[in-house]
Parts: C-alpha cells; structure tokens; sequence
C-alpha cells in the first residue's frame, strides 16, 4: 500500500534531469521528512525549505531506503552532499549554513 502524506509537488530540473519533489515547507512536514518510505522512484524526492538559512540536522531514523542529500545555499548553490544508509541515527549537517535541503 502506498501512502501518500504529501501533496505538494513540484516540478524541478537539476543538469537537465527532472525531479518531481514533495514540498517540506513546515516543522511538521519536516519532521516526518521520508520517514517510513519503503520506496521512492528515481525520478522524485523531497525538497526541504527553510524560512531562513542555518544549520539544521538530519538523520534516517524510521527511514527505510538510501537517500542522498544536497544542502543548498540561499543562492541555490550546492554546498554539500551526503550519502546516507537507512536508519542510521547519526546527525549529519554541514558546516555552512544552508537554505534548502534536497533528497533523493
């Protein structure tokens, strides 16, 4: 069964590949993130925006597939990138302050 919690969509393209991102605009959709995901097509992801730029962490618990994640300045430059393994509750964040957060 699949559940969708998100209805936001958005159409993005990132070198000439277009993403289909869920929008995480509040600290409740946030939090949730993609938590309890079992699968997530190659073509989408979700889009973490921030009222302001900071430093905010994230973690994969209650997350079940490998994610990457882009941390992206107020300018839309991408500061840094991570792999990440599911369920592993270690914080990550980077060093700079970061805007927008994508995952895929």
């Amino acid at each position: 069964m699949l559940l969708v919690l998100f209805l936001q969509l958005e159409k993005i393209e990132i070198n000439n590949k277009i993403l289909y991102v869920e929008i995480a605009d509040n600290d409740q959709k946030r939090t949730l993130g993609l938590m309890f995901r079992k699968y997530l097509p190659d073509s989408m992801g979700m889009l973490f925006i921030f009222d302001s730029s900071g430093i905010y962490p994230f973690w994969m618990k209650n997350t079940y597939i490998p994610l990457s994640i882009a941390f992206i300045d107020e300018n839309y430059k991408i500061i840094d990138i991570f792999d990440l393994e599911p369920l592993d509750e270690t914080s990550i964040f980077p060093l700079k302050k970061f805007r927008y957060a994508l995952e895929v």
